[in-house]
């Protein structure tokens, strides 16, 4: 499990080891991560944690262009910078640059109840605190 503190609420989420294990590997070497979460600016309804050139080595894998409320990908770089985004409603994953599909690598199954409000707080009160560790 991966416990997520976010903006107040607390989540739990299940790693997808069989369908990203590259994605979840490299995930794992950040932990624990603590870092800020921001409102998206053109997907829709999510917040990201942008991460700039890093480089955590991996490729595309399940890749989506629409996550699922509660669902985690990660960006690892290319046309976009690296970046974490969790969707908390309807998501259509782009960039400046255009359409992007990011690794979904893990999906919220605890406090789910709480991602509109996770998401309204992002959107009218700026970066929230964020911190993911394994459990």
């Amino acid at each position: 499990m991966l416990a997520i503190a976010a903006g107040g609420f607390q989540f739990g989420a299940v790693l997808d080891e069989e369908a990203a294990p590259a994605t979840v590997a490299a995930f794992r070497r950040l932990l624990p991560l603590e870092s800020r979460i921001i409102h998206v600016r053109w997907s829709g309804e999510g917040g990201w944690i942008p991460m700039g050139d890093l480089d955590v080595g991996i490729g595309s894998e399940n890749a989506t262009r629409y996550p699922s409320p509660g669902e985690l990908i990660f960006y690892p770089g290319g046309v976009s910078e690296t970046e974490l985004l969790l969707a908390y409603g309807y998501v259509a994953f782009a960039s400046k640059a255009g359409a992007l599909a990011g690794n979904h690598f893990a999906t919220i199954v605890e406090g789910n109840e709480n991602l509109r409000e996770l998401g309204r707080r992002m959107l009218w009160e700026g970066a929230q605190e964020i911190v993911f560790r394994e459990v």
